[in-house]
């Protein structure tokens, strides 16, 4: 399972937020590249960003930034928030990022995801961010009337190959992920299941592990120093 460092971008620095919630936001550094770097040196083999900005205006406003995190280091880069035009991931593969996570438009422009998935193949993620059971979307600030189970079953057919499960209500409260509702989401598809929200301690982590998950993201377990990087692959290597 690969373990992906987040890097939330607001307004240029690294924060978290609480439930998706804007106005709980907690600014961890000035400088995402330094934590990029950071998690690079601790043993990351794959960094999750978000530019919370472009989540909730559907604009690249982090653009230069993330450029500069691809920059700094050697590791892939996924890029999620406000990528809603094949422009959007052409100006992302030209500086270098891995894979463009689709959120809202994988709800609001079917157009737009199966020309990405055509154009770009195996590049396009797409995130499904639920609030109890339902996708959430426009930077978790509006609830659709769309089962994630639905959608996932949906996405299968268009061919998307990775998926990132977000449970909002778990997310940043460090209390552990939705595993029930992993497993429904694990179940019902073939793709790579990407989960996030709520890993908070390395049973966590060996639950997802023993549940076949392609991936887990780490955000503020990693950032209050309730987890580390090191510890956790030590637990990886003794685990074999």
């Amino acid at each position: 399972m690969i373990l992906f460092p987040a890097i939330d971008i607001r307004n240029g620095k690294c924060v978290r937020l609480t439930q998706g919630d804007y106005n709980q936001e907690r600014i961890y550094c000035d400088s995402p590249v330094e934590v990029a770097k950071q998690w690079e040196s601790e043993g990351a083999a794959y960094i999750h960003v978000v530019d919370l900005d472009g989540a909730k205006t559907g604009k690249m406003t982090n653009l230069s930034t993330i450029e500069a995190i691809v920059q700094a280091v050697q590791i892939p880069v996924q890029v999620g928030g406000g990528i809603r035009s094949i422009k959007s991931i052409e100006a992302y593969q030209k500086i270098g990022v891995s894979r463009v996570i689709i959120g809202t438009a994988a709800i609001e422009d079917k157009a737009f995801l199966r020309a990405a998935i055509a154009t770009f193949g195996s590049m396009i993620a797409v995130s499904i961010d639920a609030r109890k059971g339902m996708v959430a979307t426009n930077g978790w600030t509006y609830t659709s009337d769309v089962a994630a189970v639905d959608l996932v079953q949906e996405l299968d057919e268009l061919g998307v190959e990775t998926i990132i499960y977000t449970d909002i209500l778990k997310d940043g409260m460090l209390a552990g992920p939705n595993f029930d509702e992993l497993a429904v989401i694990n179940d019902t598809t073939k793709q790579n299941i990407i989960a996030s929200g709520g890993i908070s301690s390395l049973q966590d982590i060996n639950q997802l592990r023993k549940m076949n998950l392609y991936g887990g993201i780490l955000g503020k377990a990693l950032y209050d120093g309730t987890l580390s990087l090191d510890a956790i692959l030590k637990d990886d290597n003794n685990a074999r």
